[in-house]
């Protein structure tokens, strides 16, 4: 990537983001290094804001908008980066571009630790692209899934395979989850596979598709069947999606339909109120 920055069809985008707890604060990250020439993705402001959960799909418009202001085209190549070094949320901003049609999208593989432990160039400050039009893109329904549709799954209504993606011990219940209201637990019939379990805690870099592929067989899933990812608030079960994508554009597996995510994950299904 680094010999093509300058390509006028290249768009890059900062798209990290972390929660409260860890005591990160993404936009000040970036302003003080981030990749030449790089773009801040901010993830909660592009979000949908006619709801209380968090990181819901935003509507078109809402989407198009954000685009537009960042100053991405129809036409541009974009690469997504977090500085996670687990794909916390670069995944998340592919999957949304994917959903709205923008299928020109990439993750850096390792994020921009990666970048910076070869010793890459990084600028400070705040980079504006000019804004450009972007029209408003239609949602692949393929690629999403709501609380009706996982509740017909849970109750046996279709067939698909239901991954969890946030850590172990919120998956068993062992310990609360961040957002105040939610509680522990996990979707009847869910399987865990962490998302920090997809990347090689040395160096941040993705596993490679046999590893990732062993990984999902081990938890009973495959691949060539429909999946359903969630998290805490569908942000790192994008990552998954991103992982089975791996898995089969490396030709080595069956294809088979994109992972879907529930967009509300567990944010919504374990509010109080909600069985």
């Amino acid at each position: 990537m680094a010999a093509h920055l300058s390509d006028a069809d290249l768009v890059v985008l900062d798209c990290s983001w972390y929660l409260p707890p860890s005591g990160r604060n993404a936009d000040a990250e970036y302003e003080a290094a981030h990749i030449p020439g790089a773009v801040r993705f901010d993830l909660d402001a592009a979000s949908a804001t006619d709801t209380d959960l968090p990181h819901m799909l935003p509507s078109a418009e809402h989407f198009s908008v954000t685009l537009e202001r960042l100053g991405i085209r129809p036409t541009d190549r974009v690469i997504c980066y977090d500085s996670s070094g687990v794909n916390l949320s670069a995944a998340r901003v592919w999957w949304m571009f994917r959903v709205f049609g923008h299928r020109s999208v990439a993750v850096l593989d390792g994020g921009f630790l990666a970048w910076s432990a070869v010793t890459r160039p990084v600028q400070r400050g705040i980079v504006r692209r000019q804004s450009a039009g972007y029209p408003k893109p239609e949602v692949d329904p393929a690629l999403v899934r709501d609380r009706a549709q996982v509740e017909r799954l849970v109750a046996g209504d279709g067939i698909a395979q239901i991954a969890d993606c946030r850590p172990a011990p919120r998956f068993r219940g062992e310990v609360d989850e961040p957002r105040p209201g939610v509680r522990r637990g996990h979707v009847p019939g869910s399987r865990n596979v962490p998302y920090a379990d997809l990347t090689d805690p040395a160096t941040g870099m993705m596993r490679s598709p046999a590893a990732l592929h062993a990984l999902l067989v081990e938890q009973g899933f495959d691949v060539a069947q429909p999946i359903v990812a969630l998290c805490g608030s569908g942000t790192s079960a994008c990552a998954l999606a991103l992982a089975v994508e791996v898995i089969r554009e490396s030709g080595a597996r069956a294809v088979g339909p994109p992972v879907a995510v529930y967009d509300g994950s567990w944010s919504e299904w374990g509010s109080a109120g909600n069985a």
